[in-house]
């Protein structure tokens, strides 16, 4: 058993059993709002390049998968016309990718479904309680990348 009772174990199943919290709320909005052809990590990237003003690259960096995978994630997204691909005024051999109106609209659908489920967290835990989940991920993530020493 570790701190206070809990045993190490709990947590990750927690997590697993927390995990689809926001998905479930975003995909149910994104399907009622006419959005049901957006690809799996689709609404990561849009909500990102909308809400955080990263890059389709940055916000495809961040979900660690292959170059392949990345290339044909944007493939989709263009062709089902969330992203466009427009020349760079800089250099014109680069391409730039950039939100559609329907990208747009997509990425407030899931702005909208986040903000909701997070209005329903705050009544149920204190504003401690949800800085310390904050800080437990934050701290979790940073494990996971590897930019955390173990306390040595």
């Amino acid at each position: 058993m570790g701190e206070a009772g809990w045993d190490p174990a709990d947590i990750p199943a927690l997590m697993r059993a927390a995990r689809g919290s926001y998905g479930k709320a975003i995909s149910a909005d994104l399907v009622a709002s006419g959005y049901e052809d957006l690809p799996r990590n689709g609404p990561f990237v849009l909500g990102g390049m909308a809400n955080q003003g990263g890059s389709a690259v940055d916000m495809i960096r961040g979900l660690g998968v292959s170059r392949q995978a990345a290339s044909q994630l944007i493939d989709t997204l263009v062709v089902r016309g969330y992203l466009a691909r427009e020349t760079n005024n800089d250099d014109r051999r680069r391409l730039d990718i950039m939100l559609t109106e329907r990208g747009r609209g997509a990425a407030a659908v899931v702005r909208g479904a986040v903000e909701r489920v997070h209005a329903e967290l705050v009544t149920m835990i204190s504003a401690r309680d949800l800085a310390g989940l904050r800080a437990g991920l934050t701290a979790l993530a940073s494990i996971k990348h590897g930019d955390h020493d173990g306390g040595k």
